[in-house]
């Protein structure tokens, strides 16, 4: 039977997640990690198709999904969040056909880089992409642990903190944030965490300065930070420590670069310890990842 690819439709999102989590678990035991991915509801890719259905791709045959790609584009950076090939069906092409339909996707949002996130033992999807001209740039490791093995943060490690809001003064903060330690605008994906129920936003504030700003999910999971400098990084996720710990989640985890210092000294410090290994690949290099946690690979 023909393997055919075409757009994805919003009801398909689901299906497209169930295929994901079977792909990672997958890999990740084929690897000697363990199964790490839960289905979870695609709450982010339904958001995104409404946003920009080119996004989004899947391979079938015979009416069985083989394979699904989801891409976001913000400024000038087009991001690959998803591009997974149902186990049994790798080796068909299938990864590579749904990679070029996913670059025409950049093309046509006139993307001026192209990036994602991937496992570091996943040597056969870096070695795709490498061909295609996106580079290993920077470690970026899931660190986790137990709330209860966190130290409580002095009065002198925090900063003051402020709910986020969705007013134009908050926006311009955020933008001015993210254009400082991205190199471009992240409106759509804030206006996604603020409407989610499960996740905390807030401004950090040192003195009369806006010093970042961090979400924190009732999960537990810590992600996106970002300072205006780096020196701010420290006390920021410090703070976003304890937000994460104050939600009573049992497990407390962030996703952190490789090169961000502070972040990994005060991950150690608290007892976190690392859970996966993975790396963020790119046309051309951007970022401050001193100034920078991502939320997940997927929506950086």
């Amino acid at each position: 039977m023909p393997i055919a690819y075409r757009p994805a439709r919003a009801d398909e999102l689901p299906a497209t997640q169930e295929l994901v989590v079977r792909s990672i678990n997958d890999l990740s035991v084929r690897h000697g990690f363990g199964p790490m991915a839960t289905v979870r509801s695609p709450d982010f890719q339904l958001f995104s198709h409404q946003d920009d259905p080119d996004g989004f791709w899947v391979a079938e045959a015979d009416g069985e999904m083989l394979g699904s790609a989801f891409s976001w584009v913000a400024g000038g950076l087009w991001f690959l969040a998803e591009l997974f090939v149902a186990p049994g069906h790798q080796g068909r092409g299938i990864g590579q056909e749904l990679l070029a339909r996913a670059f025409e996707h950049a093309s046509k949002s006139r993307a001026t880089n192209r990036a994602l996130i991937t496992f570091t033992f996943n040597v056969v999807s870096q070695g795709l992409y490498i061909r295609h001209g996106l580079l290993p740039r920077l470690p970026v490791y899931l660190f986790s642990g137990r709330r209860e093995d966190m130290r409580a943060g002095s009065r002198n490690e925090l900063l003051r903190h402020t709910p986020i809001e969705d007013t134009a003064a908050h926006r311009a903060l955020l933008e001015a944030l993210d254009a400082g330690a991205l190199g471009f605008s992240r409106a759509r994906h804030h206006a996604f965490l603020l409407g989610d129920s499960a996740m905390t936003g807030v401004l950090l504030h040192a003195g009369d300065e806006c010093a970042g700003y961090a979400y924190i999910n009732a999960n537990g999971h810590v992600g996106p930070v970002a300072v205006a400098h780096p020196g701010l990084m420290r006390a920021a996720f410090r703070t976003a420590l304890d937000l994460a710990a104050d939600t009573g989640a049992s497990q407390i985890s962030a996703f952190l670069p490789g090169v961000n210092d502070a972040a990994l000294r005060m991950a150690a410090a608290n007892g976190l310890r690392i859970g996966f290994p993975m790396v963020l690949v790119s046309e051309h290099a951007f970022g401050d990842w001193s100034r920078y946690l991502p939320r997940n690979p997927g929506f950086m």
